[in-house]
């Protein structure tokens, strides 16, 4: 944000001249300010928002992850899929208890900027600006680029190594845990995919609560 400003104080400052600069007596010709810089200045600010949104989203995210009532009860729903899984239940049962709570402190650990950097939300945030004007949106956005990945072969293909790799971590269960990866990976992809296009996923997680009112108001006030 100090750059931008910079950079915006340095391009106007260029369109002066040392004269103009040290005249006792200033006209509206000494600065002029096209409509350029002006679209430019809301460009810089709405960039600001679509950066400062993702951060909070994310932080939110995170709180909401971090509370113990909420890992429970991702806990507990893993385990309530086990039974699905047959003959493998008690595998399924044994790898939610152990890798959930590794998931959840690997959630702990991610910084809301860096993660909104890596996202591109912080970078790049002049075509994201023009697309996004509040959480809801957001999500909604992030939720369609999840849609688009999972119908990729070629992200399902990843999805599945990463699984793979994974269970080599699981040691006397690595085999077992590779077979499960096979028998339901694809399933479960498909099954998110599904649920995603069915639900309002953003509706569930509150990002779509109204809860950035003022933050409209000043979208709407720059457009």
């Amino acid at each position: 944000m100090d750059m931008k400003v910079c950079l915006i104080i340095l391009v106007i400052g260029a369109r002066c001249s040392a004269r103009d600069l040290s005249a006792p007596d200033l006209s509206t010709e000494i600065i002029h300010i096209t409509e350029k810089d002006v679209q430019a200045v809301k460009q810089a600010s709405r960039s600001d928002i679509v950066c400062t949104l993702c951060e909070e989203f994310t932080a939110e995210a995170i709180t909401y992850l971090q509370s113990n009532k909420t890992q429970e009860e991702i806990i507990n729903l893993l385990l309530k899929s086990c039974p699905k899984m047959r003959v493998y239940e008690q595998q399924c049962i044994t790898l939610v208890n152990y890798y959930g709570p590794l998931l959840f402190l690997e959630v702990s650990t991610i910084e809301p900027e860096q993660f909104c950097q890596k996202a591109a939300m912080c970078q790049k945030v002049t075509l994201l600006s023009q697309q996004f004007s509040n959480n809801c949106n957001l999500c909604h956005q992030a939720v369609s680029e999840v849609l688009l990945k999972l119908k990729d072969p070629d992200t399902q293909l990843e999805v599945l190594e990463l699984l793979l790799k994974a269970c080599d971590s699981a040691k006397n269960y690595s085999k077992k845990c590779k077979q499960l990866v096979f028998e339901y990976a694809p399933v479960i992809l498909v099954n998110a995919e599904q649920y995603l296009e069915a639900n309002d996923i953003c509706s569930v997680i509150h990002a779509c609560d109204g809860a950035n009112q003022e933050t409209d108001a000043l979208l709407h006030s720059e457009s």
